[in-house]
């Protein structure tokens, strides 16, 4: 999943650098508004999950503040790139023993402590940046962009 996050992520970015910053600005009406803010927030999710995984600081702000942490596109765009570095590195040193467990953090999206299987959190992680992902996805070919396939099977580097 990690390589897939990498592969989505560069193709989305890619797509993304064909539109003027303003159409990258766009309210389309997608829930983070527009195909910047919804990858800013993309990437404040990655990093508050590695942050609970012990990967990585927290990154500051909450979800509210999470689209308005990088306004500069240059700098969104590397600082996805560093983190995907993180993610794969990260993703390669987890065993089977790791994801046995539990993990307990403080939810600010739901107000309260909340503890889960660690093994869930992880998944759920990848998972949140495959729904958002989808929402830049429609954004981008709306606006006209031409993102890659999305298909796991198709993913390049499964032949061998």
């Amino acid at each position: 999943m990690a390589s897939y996050n990498r592969w989505q992520n560069e193709s989305l970015f890619s797509a993304a650098d064909a539109l003027p910053d303003d159409a990258r600005r766009a309210d389309r009406g997608a829930f983070f508004r527009s195909i910047h803010e919804t990858l800013a927030h993309i990437l404040w999710g990655d990093e508050v999950w590695l942050s609970r995984f012990g990967a990585c600081a927290a990154p500051d702000g909450g979800i509210s503040e999470s689209t308005l942490r990088f306004p500069d596109w240059a700098e969104l765009r590397a600082a996805r790139a560093a983190t995907d570095d993180l993610i794969e590195r990260w993703s390669r040193r987890i065993s089977e023993q790791d994801l046995v467990g539990d993990m307990s953090w403080f939810s600010g999206a739901m107000g309260r402590e909340l503890t889960r299987p660690l093994g869930l959190l992880i998944v759920h992680m990848f998972n949140h940046q495959t729904h958002h992902r989808g929402q830049v996805h429609a954004m981008l070919t709306a606006a006209g962009a031409k993102p890659a396939d999305t298909d796991l099977p198709f993913m390049p580097g499964l032949d061998g």
